[in-house]
Formats: C-alpha cells, structure tokens, sequence
C-alpha cells in the first residue's frame, strides 16, 4: 500500500518539465533580491559557462559599458575583419557572409543597449558594405539589406540629441547617395 503522505510526484521527474515557463522577469527579479552575493556570483558564472553569448554580454558588461567608444571600436574592428575575409567569388558566399557579419553586429548592439552605439555601427557596417568590391548593387539581396539598414538607421536617429541627429544625418545621405 502506498503512503498517503508521499506525493506520486516526488518520485518522479516532473512530466510537464519540458513545458515548464521561466519565469517573468519580475519574479527573478524579487527571487534575486534574497541571494547572496556569493550565489549571485556562481549563477553568473554559471551563466557564462552556459552559453557563448551569456559570456559575450558579461564581457561587455565588465569591461566595456564604462568605456562605450572603446566597445565601439572594437566591434568596427570585427565588422571590417568580416568584411576582409570575405569569398568573392560568388554572390552566394559574399551574401551568406554579409548576413552573418550583420547578425553578430546586431548581436553586439543589444549587449550595449544605446542608440547612438546602433547608429554608429549600423552607418559603420554600412560604409563597408559600399567598399565591398564586387559592389553590392548588382546583386538584388544585397541592395535590399543596404536599404533595410539605412532605414533602420533612419529610426534610431530620430530618438537621438539634435546635435547627433545632425551628424548622422550627413553620413546617412553619403551613404544614400551610392544607391540611387
């Protein structure tokens, strides 16, 4: 006979477990509160242990959201290393690798979060796509990413200082200029 005060499910592994939702943010952030700083520490290592991507925000987080100009420049030098490395000797490959360069370079501008650092990388990515030989114009695909781009740029500007909007805005048009 079975003990009453043993719940069946305590003997097994949870059957919805592949269902199970995470929590809100909300809740992880009022369960955080109650860590201490030594588990605050092993879950953030344990995060960076678990995914690339965890570790690539705690870099920037730690080393670099003090020094944004610093990040700025670091994530140009792997745009333009993208872009060097490069097959041109097909549209296929230098599409497959433009979209990739574009990926990770969106990737970097959620780990900073401002919209000047978006601005900035997306005008950089940009400039390198129009130096790119063969020229991106004569391949359709290309051509569109170039706009998408200059239109998403388009939008982080407008929630920009003025000051900065002015700035952008001149590079925006150089870069306008080559499409049409």
């Amino acid at each position: 006979m079975k003990d009453p005060r043993i719940h069946p499910t305590f003997h097994t592994f949870p059957q919805n477990f592949s269902t199970m939702k995470p929590a809100s943010i909300t809740q992880l952030k009022e369960e955080l509160r109650y860590r201490t700083k030594e588990e605050l520490l092993e879950y953030c290592l344990r995060m960076a242990r678990f995914k690339k991507e965890n570790k690539e925000l705690f870099t920037y987080l730690l080393f670099y959201k003090g020094d944004e100009q610093e990040y700025i420049e670091k994530v140009k030098a792997e745009i333009q290393r993208g872009f060097s490395e490069i097959n041109t000797t097909r549209y296929y490959f230098i599409k497959k690798t433009v979209r990739r360069i574009l990926k990770e370079t969106k990737k970097f501008i959620r780990y900073s979060g401002q919209k000047e650092t978006e601005v900035e990388l997306l005008i950089y990515f940009c400039q390198e796509l129009q130096k790119m030989k063969p020229s991106f114009k004569k391949d359709k695909v290309l051509k569109n990413t170039f706009s998408r781009q200059l239109i998403q740029i388009q939008k982080r500007m407008e929630g920009l200082h003025e000051d900065l909007q002015y700035d952008y805005r001149r590079e925006l048009e150089d870069l306008r200029k080559d499409v049409r």
